[in-house]
């Protein structure tokens, strides 16, 4: 089984450029998508999200619907976080059995919109348990809060976060991937509790030393992970080359 996790950044980098990666890998098996759209929010333009004023001309207003036509053979699954039209997405290849999909709110709760900046706003995580030949499994998409004046490093909001993350992975009783945009650097306590309860993760396991593209100027280069279960195989883990947003698309084969 194959799986790409992807902050697709709204689309900025370029619609043809990023639905050309999704027509290039439009053999994998799940995608879990980070910063998609479904329709414009108006009301909100010029409006701060995430420290940049929202301008829908930069942005894939329908991406959730352009990305679920160019992958017909996946079943789209699409999670709000910020009120109906901006969030995760997960697609599944038609071929799979999908047992149960949800959304556990690990930051705030539904609803929670910051007043100074809407890009701080509620983040559950969004998942899928999927029937294989050797069993269950989890796929779990998520994208980290994000605070406003406080870059990828611990608060007491994003400790919780990872405790609730944990709160839920403890009662699965299968093998899960867990992966997205954390908003996180490696050497956080927000990270080391992920790792204290048994998670692999890849991204330290490979010595992967960025997951950032040249569209992204900053200096901290990590924020996208994908942490595994002890059962899971994996096979082949890699950040892949093609740059159509400011993040890297983390590719993993089990």
């Amino acid at each position: 089984m194959k799986l790409i996790t992807l902050n697709t950044w709204g689309g900025r980098a370029g619609k043809t450029l990023l639905l050309d990666f999704f027509r290039k890998y439009k053999d994998v098996d799940i995608f879990c998508l980070q910063e998609i759209w479904s329709a414009p929010y108006e009301h909100l333009e010029g409006h701060l999200a995430g420290g940049r004023a929202i301008n829908h001309e930069q942005i894939m207003t329908n991406g959730m619907q352009e990305i679920s036509e160019l992958l017909s053979n996946h079943v789209s699954y699409f999670c709000p976080l910020l009120l109906d039209n901006y969030g995760l997405q997960i697609l599944v290849k038609n071929n799979l059995t999908i047992k149960e999909d949800g959304e556990v709110f690990v930051y705030k709760h539904k609803g929670y919109v910051s007043e100074e900046d809407v890009g701080d706003h509620g983040r559950p995580i969004q998942y899928v348990t999927l029937n294989l030949k050797d069993g269950p499994i989890t796929i779990i998409n998520f994208h980290g809060a994000w605070i406003k004046g406080i870059n990828k490093i611990d608060t007491t909001d994003r400790i919780n976060q990872s405790k609730k993350i944990v709160e839920f992975i403890k009662n699965l009783k299968n093998d899960f991937i867990l992966c997205g945009d954390f908003n996180l650097l490696p050497d956080t306590e927000s990270i080391a509790i992920l790792e204290r309860v048994g998670l692999r993760n890849l991204i330290k396991e490979y010595d992967i030393t960025s997951t950032r593209t040249s569209f992204y100027t900053k200096p901290d280069k990590y924020a996208d992970y994908i942490f595994v279960s002890k059962g899971i195989d994996a096979k082949t883990f890699k950040v892949l080359p093609e740059e159509v947003s400011d993040h890297s698309a983390l590719f993993l084969e089990i």
